[in-house]
C-alpha cells in the first residue's frame, strides 16, 4: 500500500495588501519581507504548525480559524484566516496594521461585546 504525504504549502491570499501596507509604512519593509519569506516556505499541516514556525503568532479562539501574527518585533499585527486544504493552506489577510491600531481595535471590540451582555 502506498501512502502519499502531501506538501501543504501556504497560499497567501491578498498579498497585495502587504505590499500596499509596506508602501505606506516604508520602515516595515524588511520585517514584512522576512515574514513573507517564512510564509512562502512554510509547510503546515495543523494550526499548531503555524505557532511552531512563528512563535510570536497567536491563534484566536472560538473556532474562528484566525491567527494573529506579531511582525517586526511586535510593531505590526496581521490577522489572517487559515483554511487547511488537502495540498495547501489558504491564508487570507483580514487586517494589517500597527501595534497601536491593533490595540485600539481590540479595545473597541471589547467595549462593543460588553454592551451586548
Amino acid at each position: 500500500m502506498l501512502i502519499f504525504e502531501y506538501c501543504t504549502r501556504v497560499h497567501l491570499i491578498k498579498e497585495k495588501t502587504v505590499e500596499e501596507f509596506i508602501a505606506k509604512h516604508a520602515v516595515s519593509k524588511n520585517s514584512f519581507r522576512l515574514w513573507l519569506t517564512v510564509i512562502k516556505s512554510a509547510d503546515w499541516n495543523t494550526p499548531e504548525d503555524i505557532l511552531a514556525a512563528l512563535g510570536s503568532a497567536d491563534l484566536l479562539g472560538n473556532g474562528s480559524e484566525r491567527v494573529v501574527f506579531d511582525i517586526g518585533g511586535n510593531n505590526y499585527r496581521l490577522i489572517a484566516k487559515y483554511d487547511f486544504a488537502r495540498t495547501r493552506v489558504h491564508l487570507t489577510i483580514c487586517l494589517i496594521g500597527t501595534h497601536a491600531e491593533y490595540t485600539k481595535l481590540c479595545k473597541a471590540n471589547k467595549q462593543y461585546n460588553s454592551r451586548m451582555y
